[in-house]
């Protein structure tokens, strides 16, 4: 930061900082944001891929885990540095606090993106899992990205198939009353009208983890994702 001087006593110049410019944000005041000489071209040419958001959407029962897990591991294989961010695990710790109340969700949804962009700005290949039911939400993080660097997948299964596998008996709790407001059964899921990837049953049948990660790797592949 530049210095102005003013004269002292004794007829010298002394510095004098110049005061930081007030920032307001959020419930915050008196922030300022502060860059980093190594910036996010620097990071990608060190781990040779670009860094995004794989953000993958759909009902509970979905895949989405699953889908995230065959992608890490395929990507890994290939050499290229991600991580997965599944809705169920940061609830055990970032997002703890928080309910599935409307408002809770769209802050559960807020904090993921956050950290999705910093995972993305560092280089890495960032695999978020959730339900995200709200586009708007969604739509939210995808802002938070710049350069087309968010990609969202869409699971696109139908209610019956999910509810058919229920891994975790959270459908059947639904349907009996034991928990309300449940994605799919009271609680709208709001489908994605323009997504990047859609993964959908063929032929009647549910593509294998591996088919869906091949997927999503073709499409990274071929817009430039896995080299820097």
């Amino acid at each position: 930061m530049e210095h102005q001087q003013q004269l002292a006593g004794d007829g010298s110049r002394s510095p004098v900082k110049e005061k930081p410019l007030v920032s307001t944000i959020g419930k915050s005041t008196n922030i300022l944001w502060h860059n980093c000489p190594i910036g996010q071209s620097e990071r990608q040419n060190l781990l040779g891929q670009k860094g995004c958001v794989i953000w993958i959407t759909g009902l509970s029962g979905s895949g989405k885990s699953t889908l995230a897990c065959a992608l890490s591991r395929e990507l890994h294989c290939s050499g290229h540095l991600t991580y997965v961010l599944d809705g169920d695990n940061l609830r055990h710790g970032l997002n703890r606090d928080l309910s599935f109340k409307a408002e809770d969700r769209a802050e559960n949804i807020r904090r993921v993106g956050e950290v999705a962009k910093l995972f993305a700005d560092a280089g890495i290949i960032c695999i978020a899992s959730l339900i995200s039911p709200y586009r708007r939400d969604r739509d939210a993080c995808r802002v938070l990205l710049p350069e087309s660097r968010f990609i969202e997948v869409f699971m696109d299964l139908p209610l019956e198939i999910c509810e058919a596998r229920d891994p975790k008996g959270l459908y059947k709790l639904a349907r009996s009353g034991k928990i309300k407001g449940f994605t799919g059964i009271d609680d709208p899921y709001e489908s994605p009208v323009n997504s990047e990837i859609v993964i959908k049953m063929v032929d009647g049948e549910c593509p294998s983890p591996k088919a869906m990660a091949q997927h999503v790797l073709c499409y990274l592949e071929e817009n430039g994702y896995l080299q820097a």
